[in-house]
Parts: C-alpha cells; structure tokens; sequence
C-alpha cells in the first residue's frame, strides 16, 4: 500500500492520488460552518467538487470546521474514478 503524506497548504490539508487531489474545506451554512473535503482531478481546470463530512456536526468557526475537515482528510485512502471519497475501515 502507498503511503499519502498528508501535507498542509495555507491552512488546508492536501493529499494527492492517483488521478485525484483531495482538500481540507469548509463549506458556510445556516448557523456556522460545514467540515468538507474538496476533489478535484489532477491537473484539470473548474471547480472541485465538495463532500461534506461530519454531516451532523456545525461547527462556529470556520477554523474550528477545517480542522475536523483536516481530521477525516487523514482516514481518506482513496478516490474512486467518479471522485467519491474511499474511507479508511476502522
């Protein structure tokens, strides 16, 4: 198995893939801020593509929501060919 380190980017987590670069995101909402993680195809030009994490959990800070983001960035090992997120079994 390859070992993705996992490096931070003006305060956001990155890991890279085969075909796929995945973010640390925070995605504003109703009363604080969403924990995402953003996709985007290696190489490719457009907006990535947004995965929300933690969905039951708001959090007041954007800073607070990139840092959980950042968190389950870690327990990532994969995005498939349709750029869904490949989690980590516990």
């Amino acid at each position: 198995m390859v070992d993705f380190s996992l490096a931070r980017t003006r305060n956001m987590a990155r890991k890279e893939f085969a075909h796929y670069e995945a973010v640390s995101a925070v995605v504003p909402g109703e009363g604080g801020y969403s924990a995402a993680i953003a996709v985007k195809a290696l190489g490719a030009s457009g907006a990535p593509r947004f995965h929300k994490v933690l969905d039951a959990e708001t959090f007041k800070t954007a800073h607070d929501a990139d840092q959980a983001a950042a968190q389950q960035l870690e327990q990532l090992i994969d995005v498939d060919a349709d750029g869904q997120l490949c989690w980590n079994a516990i």
